[in-house]
């Protein structure tokens, strides 16, 4: 079983190279097409599979089924879980078929949001979602290791930047499109949903998603674009490579800025739905469509994050890194503390927190990090930033629901929270960051 599993996983072998230039024109342009489209569109569907109990919160609190504490707890064993996910899984990334193990993963997850549909049992639940996180995991760091395989140093920042629009995608949908689903039908419904899809995203990436070039017949990608980014040593050797990013300090204080926007992202992503309809009084349906609004300009943030430093900055992120930190502090500030019964500050304020999360999570949350490492470690550095974010996203849900469950009062049935508290860890966290960011400001490759 062991040994098929192995198997399984193994790369697919290089066939022999495909020799006239129209002919290899041709198939990398389809092929690469089919990676990209494949690689964001599994992953948005991987975010589908793991916000989905982000949309069900109040309806299970209202149901007295689980507390605001029990769901971060559960909230923040999938973010450990996929930390801890990352790490492992970005080095074994490098050496693996990325195509059925990018479509594994995203199965697992669609299983486990269809099994939690049938029960509502605490324990039961940590150990699922955890097990979801392990899985998720996945998702990131294949489609990382997709692009650099497939696309070229000069153009990387480009399609890194549209590729992680799938992360916002899988967000815009779920508020939107589980929330209706979870008004009209149940929460139970919202989690089937999701499995459904799911199955569904697992298909399309085993059938479209490809490993390398070379098992498609084509040259690497450096050598098709000529665009060598390491000069080849005899010590260049995978896990030499690997093993030497944990020498860049440069890396560990981008991993410690990527753990506060985390924070921040996952504060709104995990909580705002919460935060809005119990300080501000807006339905689910309104709640939902508010925070739609920030995922829908974080998709406009990742497109156009890549854009923006390539062909302004001349690949280079601190500059946009900084201003984008700046306007995302600024942005939080806004929606926390305007009072209720400002619906358009609290579009604005999200349209603005959307647009700068965007553009910090595939600066913070991988980009830089990726210009400074060697190429064949690129799984690697993923899995490195990986913890540091999601230790971020899971202390966050643990601290949150804490401080949410013991700052409420009930008075003839009503909830209410006092947000204070958190508001300072919320903001605190985005300002931390943004400090952080800059201790980076000249980094250079280390290769």
């Amino acid at each position: 079983m062991i040994k098929k599993l192995i198997n399984f996983f193994q790369p697919d072998l290089p066939i022999p190279r495909e020799t006239e230039k129209t002919k290899i024109d041709k198939n990398y342009k389809k092929y690469r097409w089919s990676v990209f489209l494949s690689s964001t569109i599994g992953y948005s569907i991987y975010y589908i599979c793991r916000l989905s109990i982000n949309v069900i919160k109040k309806p299970i609190i209202d149901e007295g089924l689980l507390t605001e504490t029990q769901l971060g707890i559960i909230g923040s064993a999938l973010f450990f879980s996929y930390a801890a996910g990352k790490l492992v899984n970005g080095f074994i990334a490098d050496h693996i078929n990325i195509r059925r193990f990018m479509a594994t993963g995203l199965f697992i997850s669609a299983i486990v949001n269809l099994i939690l549909g049938f029960q509502s049992l605490f324990l039961f639940f940590i150990i699922l979602w955890g097990i979801n996180g392990w899985f998720q995991s996945i998702g990131s760091t294949t489609s990382v290791v997709g692009l650099v395989r497939w696309f070229s140093k000069k153009e990387r920042g480009t399609y890194y930047g549209l590729g992680s629009s799938g992360l916002s995608i899988g967000e815009v949908f779920t508020f939107i499109v589980t929330s209706l689903i979870v008004t009209a039908t149940g929460w139970r419904f919202g989690l089937w949903s999701s499995g459904i899809i799911g199955l569904v995203g697992a298909f399309l990436v085993f059938k479209f998603f490809h490993d390398t070039p070379e098992s498609k017949g084509l040259m690497p990608i450096a050598e098709y674009k000529n665009d060598y980014e390491e000069k080849p040593t005899k010590e260049n050797s995978v896990i030499s490579l690997q093993f030497g990013l944990l020498k860049n300090p440069a890396i560990w204080i981008l991993a410690l800025s990527s753990l506060f926007i985390y924070i921040v992202r996952y504060s709104v992503n995990s909580w705002g739905m919460l935060f809005l309809q119990t300080q501000k009084d807006y339905s689910a349906l309104e709640a939902s469509s508010i925070i739609s609004v920030s995922s829908i300009f974080s998709l406009v943030g990742t497109m156009s994050s890549g854009l923006i430093s390539d062909k302004l900055f001349m690949a280079r992120r601190n500059i946009p890194a900084l201003t984008f930190g700046i306007l995302n502090a600024a942005a939080l500030s806004v929606f926390l503390l305007n009072p209720k019964s400002n619906p358009w500050l609290d579009i604005i304020s999200m349209v603005f927190f959307g647009l700068s999360i965007g553009v910090l999570v595939c600066y913070l949350g991988g980009l830089m990090a990726i210009d400074i490492s060697p190429k064949k470690a690129s799984g690697a550095v993923m899995g490195l930033m990986g913890v540091a974010s999601y230790v971020g996203a899971g202390i966050q849900d643990i601290i949150s629901g804490y401080l949410m469950g013991h700052n409420k009062t009930i008075v003839n049935g009503i909830t209410s929270y006092d947000f204070s508290l958190i508001n300072i860890f919320w903001i605190g966290s985005a300002i931390l960051s943004c400090l952080l960011a800059l201790l980076v400001w000249n980094a250079k490759t280390n290769r």
